[in-house]
């Protein structure tokens, strides 16, 4: 029997796990044959991705000396930078294909969603980490293709601190982009999941994994600031469906 709306909202207030759907494992276990290999550590692809990225926010750091007062702002204008960047990038080619980025919405819509739906959030083991971590090239993208060719450019148009500033925080929020997905697929008993403003920022992210939500509503990962100043914070008894 398909489960009401009032239902599943019912269900996001829980800190139970569900049982996993028949057919949720069934998709489970086909893409962990087909794309995790035997050599595929899940704790070592945290590892790469938070040292890695902590590496870099601490490079951009200590090149930082004798900040004017102004150049500080650079940090809040990088935020919102880069929560923009996050939810345009999840609302357009994450969930909606576009020529030249299909695999961004193979990957996301088609097997994340699929791995992980609103009444099946946890993971099973740390292989599972691979379905929501960026791949580790996500890195190297991140950095080579849009936090140092930006930093670059304010660091020559505006002043060496102000770029050192913007690479220090599109990398932190990259990071903390990566932790708080992570933390999401935890189990919801866990002591982060248990943590108040994680139980909150968990609940945003399982409205967005029902199936019949995840297109119009909760597109932020990180903060739903983009959602609440452009109407897709999903609110109890919004319609699932245009």
């Amino acid at each position: 029997m398909k489960r009401t709306l009032a239902q599943a909202e019912d269900d996001l207030h829980t800190v139970h796990e569900l049982p996993v759907a028949p057919s949720v494992e069934a998709f489970r276990a086909e893409y962990r044959g087909k794309a995790i290999g035997p050599r595929y550590s899940g704790w070592a692809h945290l590892a790469f991705t938070s040292i890695g990225s902590l590496a870099v926010i601490a490079c951009a750091v200590t090149r930082v000396h004798s900040v004017d007062p102004w150049e500080w702002l650079v940090i809040p204008g990088a935020f919102l930078a880069s929560n923009l960047g996050e939810y345009l990038g999840h609302r357009g080619p994450m969930h909606r294909p576009r020529r030249g980025l299909r695999l961004l919405f193979q990957r996301h819509t088609r097997q994340h969603h699929h791995f992980f739906t609103h009444d099946a959030m946890a993971y099973a083991s740390s292989r599972d980490f691979k379905m929501v971590l960026f791949p580790p090239v996500m890195l190297l993208f991140f950095l080579g293709c849009l936090a140092t060719p930006i930093g670059l450019a304010v660091f020559l148009l505006v002043s060496p601190n102000a770029g050192w500033l913007f690479v220090a925080t599109a990398m932190t929020y990259f990071l903390t982009y990566e932790w708080l997905h992570f933390s999401y697929h935890l189990r919801a008993d866990s002591w982060v999941g248990r943590l108040p403003f994680m139980a909150v920022l968990r609940r945003h992210h399982k409205r967005h994994h029902d199936l019949a939500l995840m297109g119009r509503y909760n597109f932020n990962i990180t903060f739903p600031l983009c959602d609440w100043l452009l109407g897709t914070l999903y609110r109890r008894g919004a319609a699932p469906r245009s």
